[in-house]
């Protein structure tokens, strides 16, 4: 009843509340983009989705346009050249997450769940096993079980078990308990810093 009924219709409150109280924040890191560097404010980006159908994410740009094609790829840190000044900054804070209250508004994402991951990373979808492919099985999130244990200094094969568990374990008191250590590591920039390459051979 919660994962198909009750966490849908709170997505939806939560993220016009959001949209709507912060819309001084996205105006204001909107203009701070502009002004910062060439190229569009949000940031587009494919990535599987419920049921590993693609959906469109939105990012406010904390790159350089075309930054996926140059550097280090998907990998970045706060030391890469592709980020610009303002992104550096909204990128610490999690600000460059905020448009995707749009995208659960949309129904492509809840506020908890796995990270939806790009379509070719870490692997083509053909290459997911049956198993890691039941981390598909619920919306992805902004946040989730995985970004609260490790986030991006988890290997990606444990990275899906702990997007597996959640899907198995999802109720509204771990969805709470999730969004708090979220909170606190937001707050604490928590293992916010890709610290090399995450994926390895599959087990």
């Amino acid at each position: 009843m919660y994962k198909k009924c009750i966490k849908r219709l709170l997505d939806i409150l939560i993220s016009l509340v959001v949209i709507i109280v912060l819309s001084p924040v996205y105006l204001f890191t909107a203009i701070a983009i502009r002004l910062d560097s060439k190229g569009p404010v949000i940031f587009k980006q494919t990535r599987l989705g419920l049921h590993h159908k693609e959906f469109t994410l939105l990012k406010f740009r904390s790159m350089v346009v075309n930054a996926e094609h140059t550097g280090s790829g998907v990998y970045s840190n706060d030391h890469d050249s592709r980020l610009t000044k303002v992104g550096k900054i909204i990128r610490k804070t999690s600000i460059d997450e905020l448009p995707q209250a749009i995208n659960i508004l949309k129904g492509d994402m809840s506020l908890i769940g796995p990270r939806p991951p790009l379509t070719y990373h870490p692997w083509p979808l053909n290459q997911y096993t049956p198993e890691q492919l039941h981390m598909f099985d619920v919306r992805p999130g902004i946040t989730g079980w995985a970004q609260v244990n490790g986030r991006k200094t988890v290997e990606w094969n444990e990275r899906i078990k702990l997007n597996n568990w959640y899907v198995d374990h999802c109720s509204f008191l771990l969805d709470v308990k999730i969004f708090f250590m979220t909170i606190a590591g937001v707050l604490t920039n928590a293992d916010n810093e890709n610290i090399g390459e995450t994926v390895k051979k599959k087990d």
